[in-house]
């Protein structure tokens, strides 16, 4: 059965329907939180706040066929949440390859992975949660900024603000730029 039909059906309230759609992202959903907020058990609760927020709101979605993007935008929400209400707590990253090959690890895989692990690390939830929905989930800037809901030109000028930040954090790995944990801990 196609997105759309699925998407009508759970809006009249359709609990199979709405499971169907939930099955068929939640693995995207999973990846682009775990990327957001860096810890697997506080990934999977920004997808279930996501996908309730989800169930919850399903009839005031207009185009059904913008479901993908408008779920997206609520787990991506719910994890900026997550990360705001702990952002004291120390969260490791668990970076997972969508299309991974199928050959074993060779140390500079791993060596690329723990630079972009750190390099991720160091910035805000925000800054983040666009890297991620641009660079890993490959959506172009203006759905960015849909999912998000703020201007296009705000998306830019985070994402510029975040990469340049990432390659302070490539050229000097002991550097604070950019990063939130040292910025409050040196304030």
């Amino acid at each position: 059965m196609d997105q759309r039909r699925l998407v009508e059906q759970a809006q009249r309230g359709d609990h199979d329907a709405f499971a169907e759609l939930a099955r068929r992202t939640v693995v995207r959903l999973d990846r682009a939180a775990r990327l957001v907020l860096r810890d697997p058990e506080l990934a999977r609760d920004g997808v279930q706040d996501g996908l309730i927020r989800a169930w919850r709101d399903l009839p005031t979605l207009q185009d059904p066929d913008r479901f993908e993007a408008w779920v997206h935008r609520l787990v991506v929400n719910a994890c900026i949440d997550l990360a705001r209400r702990r952002r004291s707590r120390p969260i490791e990253v668990e970076l997972m390859a969508e299309h991974a090959p199928e050959i074993p690890d060779a140390s500079g895989v791993i060596a690329q992975r723990d630079l972009v692990d750190s390099v991720l690390r160091r910035l805000d939830p925000p800054g983040r949660a666009i890297v991620v929905l641009h660079y890993y989930a490959g959506l172009p800037l203006p759905e960015v900024a849909a999912t998000l809901r703020i201007p296009v030109g705000t998306v830019k000028s985070r994402l510029h603000r975040a990469l340049r930040d990432m390659r302070v954090a490539i050229d000097d790995p002991e550097s604070a730029v950019g990063d939130p944990l040292r910025a409050r801990t040196s304030a």
